[in-house]
């Protein structure tokens, strides 16, 4: 697996944390606005008009819903199951399937140019880079394959000792690539897999599908903090992609949205309350 240095090439990063942000442009700080921010971000990196991003978001009780996953037999079950648990309902534009985001999970962008001559392995060996180097003084055990019977399995899981802790998207516009990657930091992963779990359950039954959804195992999930038996917290986690970025580049600058990135936001964001139609009637 490539290391950062071998893929990123970058020296300055524009660092955004918005994990604390009430509103994005009068818009709600919903997961939903922060997929709409990735999109306008990666326009602009592509475009060359903005450095490479380094975004932190963080959004209480939220399930985040795969494109695959608003296909399912009895999803207008499913949804009201969520509601009833108190989670909110998004569907994501980016890869993957259903994720459980809340105040122990922190959500991390990389927002980078160039990548038609960057594969999707890349890109997504970056971010493993990073968040193994963020952890370099705590473990040096983290590895990434997907783990059976976790939520939204895929070939760049992360996990310790085989427990996911993390697990990684891409969305690609022009040039520009979103690589976002949720972190269980801390709270309880159990109960968010027995979430999804019930979920799937709810929203497929016994129907049979031409896309294979996963049968989740709670017991292959866990958080950073169960993992490393230590009682992490998203503040601290923030303070380390903070340092790891510093070690990473020469310069970091901070930096509002421009008026283009703006135009830009309203119009994804228009796009995603679209997409999320369906599901908001449930």
């Amino acid at each position: 697996m490539k290391k950062w240095h071998e893929i990123i090439t970058h020296e300055t990063f524009r660092y955004m944390d918005h994990s604390d942000e009430k509103q994005i442009n009068s818009k709600p700080n919903t997961a939903l606005t922060s997929f709409a921010v990735d999109d306008a971000l990666a326009t602009s990196v592509s475009n060359g008009a903005s450095a490479p991003v380094i975004r932190l978001w963080v959004h209480p009780k939220t399930v985040v819903l795969g494109i695959p996953d608003a296909k399912l037999p009895y999803i207008e079950e499913g949804v009201p199951f969520l509601t009833q648990h108190g989670y909110h309902t998004v569907i994501r534009n980016s890869g993957g399937l259903a994720v459980v985001l809340d105040n122990g999970v922190l959500n991390l962008s990389l927002v980078i140019p160039g990548v038609h001559d960057l594969s999707i392995h890349d890109c997504y060996e970056a971010m493993v880079s990073f968040v193994q180097y963020m952890l370099r003084d705590l473990t040096d055990k983290i590895e990434a394959y997907e783990i059976v019977g976790s939520y939204c399995p895929g070939d760049y899981d992360l996990s310790i000792n085989g427990k996911k802790f993390a697990g990684i998207s891409q969305r690609r516009i022009k040039d520009g690539a979103a690589i976002q990657i949720y972190l269980d930091v801390e709270g309880n992963s159990k109960e968010r897999a027995a979430l999804i779990r019930d979920f799937y359950s709810i929203s497929k039954k016994d129907a049979e599908t031409k896309f294979v959804y996963p049968t989740v195992a709670p017991n292959v999930m866990a958080s950073l903090s169960e993992l490393l038996g230590l009682e992490l917290t998203v503040e601290e986690m923030k303070e380390r992609v903070y340092a790891a970025l510093r070690n990473f580049s020469k310069e970091i600058v901070v930096e509002d949205f421009s008026e283009n990135e703006l135009e830009v936001f309203e119009k994804r964001y228009g796009q995603m309350v679209k997409r999320n139609e369906k599901i908001t009637k449930m």
